[in-house]
């Protein structure tokens, strides 16, 4: 094989593995892009794909889908309320707060 087919070979390759490595990687789309198509955006970041808004090719911003935030228990200090608390209170007390 001729050096020159060689080169164009490698360079296939290099390029087939630049894809492979960036299979997961946000897609760019410049404003205007963005701009007009935005329902369709979203629409794909819901199915979880990811995106980088440009402009003039100079990344601004991500579209990424939310994550939810993991639940939480409550009781995250040592605190119990008194029956008292919910007992009705007397006139005087409360004329005192108003």
């Amino acid at each position: 094989m001729a050096r020159h087919q060689w080169r164009r070979w490698l360079v296939r390759v290099d390029q087939l593995d630049l894809v492979e490595r960036n299979r997961d990687m946000a897609r760019t789309v410049k404003v205007q892009e963005a701009k007009t198509t935005l329902s369709a955006l979203l629409a794909a970041v819901e199915r979880g794909e990811e995106f980088v808004i440009a402009r003039d090719d100079v990344p601004v911003a991500r579209l990424v889908p939310i994550q939810e935030a993991p639940e939480r228990e409550l009781g995250f200090i040592p605190f119990s309320v008194p029956d008292s608390f919910f007992e009705p209170i007397d006139e005087a007390e409360l004329n005192a707060w108003e």
